[in-house]
């Protein structure tokens, strides 16, 4: 049994911390806009940094597993007294609460502050969403419902946006010929 409950504690940490530690840190990368007047390529795209944020806290539930399955072999070995246990679990929950008080905030503030596309003028935060799957606004969700983000990556869709004039030249030009 405390093999299993070891590997399955080290199974859940491998797939649930990993992700995590590699979403925050590609995380800035993708937030931040480039600074003004700076040259060369730049990654900012609003959309995969809010991809990233639901992949920190979707793996976040997920990684309370770590713990449970940690305390469940410790206790199985009978080491739960032990030093090295002790610091271990020190060192944990100052990490998740390091995740959950400061690193998902974080995130969430920057993609509510950040313009949608990069175009600054049409900056509205309702249109990125991290946390809705299926195009809808905030302000479009039933009240109560909730799904904590947990939405697939398959239902991600962009926002819906009403076409521009210039878009459609004929349509634009048979409007313009009918006017007086």
């Amino acid at each position: 049994m405390t093999k299993l409950l070891l590997s399955l504690h080290v199974l859940a940490s491998i797939l649930a911390v990993g992700p995590i530690t590699v979403a925050a840190s590609m995380f800035p990368r993708y937030a931040k806009p480039p600074a003004p007047g700076s040259e060369g390529p730049h990654d900012h795209d609003t959309r995969t940094a809010a991809f990233l944020h639901k992949i920190c806290r979707a793996y976040a539930l997920v990684g309370i597993a770590v713990p449970v399955l940690g305390f469940a072999t410790g206790a199985q070995m009978g080491v739960l007294g032990d030093a090295w246990l002790l610091a271990s679990i020190v060192l944990t929950a100052v990490a998740a609460a390091l995740l959950m008080a400061m690193v998902l905030p974080g995130q969430r503030e920057l993609l509510m502050d950040a313009p949608v596309g990069g175009d600054a003028a049409r900056h509205d935060h309702r249109d990125i969403q991290p946390a809705l799957g299926d195009g809808r606004r905030a302000d479009d969700r039933p009240a109560g419902i909730d799904d904590g983000g947990l939405t697939p990556p398959t239902q991600l869709r962009p926002p819906r946006r009403a076409p521009r004039a210039d878009t459609y030249p004929i349509q634009s030009r048979a409007v313009l010929e009918a006017r007086p």
